[in-house]
This record gives C-alpha cells, sequence and structure tokens, in this order.
C-alpha cells in the first residue's frame, strides 16, 4: 500500500456488500482493509490503526456495537473515526450506534454520494 493513501478498514459479514464497498472505496483511491467479524476488526483496528472504520452493526462473533466500544476503549485507537454501515434503519438505532462510539451513521444499501461526504467530512479530503 501506498504510504500516501488513507487507509480504510472495511468490517463486513456480507461478502457482495463488502466487495461493492472495497471496490468504490479503491475507485476513490483509499487504501483497503478487510475483516469478516467484529473479533478480526478489533484485532486489525488495533495492529493496523486505520485511518477510518466503516463498522456493520450486525456480525458474527462479536457485534459492531460491541467492537466499536472496545476499540474506542483503547487510546491507541480512540481517535479513529467509525462510521456504522448497517441494514438496522429501525427508529432508536442511530442513536443507538451513537451512543456505542460511532461517530457517524449510515444505512444500507448504502448511498454512495452520503458515504462520500462522510468520508470527506472525517479524512478532510475533498
Amino acid at each position: 500500500m501506498s504510504e500516501d493513501r488513507l487507509v480504510i478498514l472495511v468490517v463486513e459479514d456480507n461478502p457482495d456488500n463488502r466487495t461493492l464497498i472495497t471496490d468504490v472505496l479503491g475507485a476513490m483511491d483509499y487504501a483497503i482493509l478487510e475483516a469478516v467479524n467484529g473479533v478480526e476488526g478489533v484485532e486489525k483496528a488495533f495492529s493496523s490503526k486505520p485511518d477510518l472504520i466503516l463498522m456493520d452493526l450486525s456480525l458474527p462473533q462479536k457485534d459492531g456495537w460491541t467492537a466499536t466500544q472496545e476499540i474506542k476503549a483503547n487510546p491507541d485507537t480512540a481517535d479513529i473515526p467509525i462510521v456504522a454501515l448497517t441494514a438496522h434503519a429501525m427508529v432508536g438505532d442511530r442513536e443507538r450506534a451513537l451512543e456505542a462510539g460511532c461517530d457517524d451513521y449510515l444505512s444500507k444499501p448504502i448511498d454512495f454520494a452520503k458515504l462520500t461526504q462522510v468520508l470527506n467530512k472525517f479524512l478532510n479530503r475533498h
């Protein structure tokens, strides 16, 4: 990976969703790390310290809410922006994600214009 590319960790268990997200982010010239469950997501966040994390909330082994709390509780990773990407679009889900430590929330299906706005906001890219 090129040193000047910003790194985004995509924590998503659905292979089709993960491929779509990583293809779009790759086309936007981000370096991509992938995790397929919450345990792997936490481990990669701690070991790689990405610039931003896109976190599905419904994950096997450890859900995204718990993974987010663990990442935010660690002083080495607490400042990494975490954006919830989830099909959880019920009343209160956004608030629950933010309470868990997510910095923003996007519902699926992903609106890529909104995703771009959120990435620009947290990564100061225009």
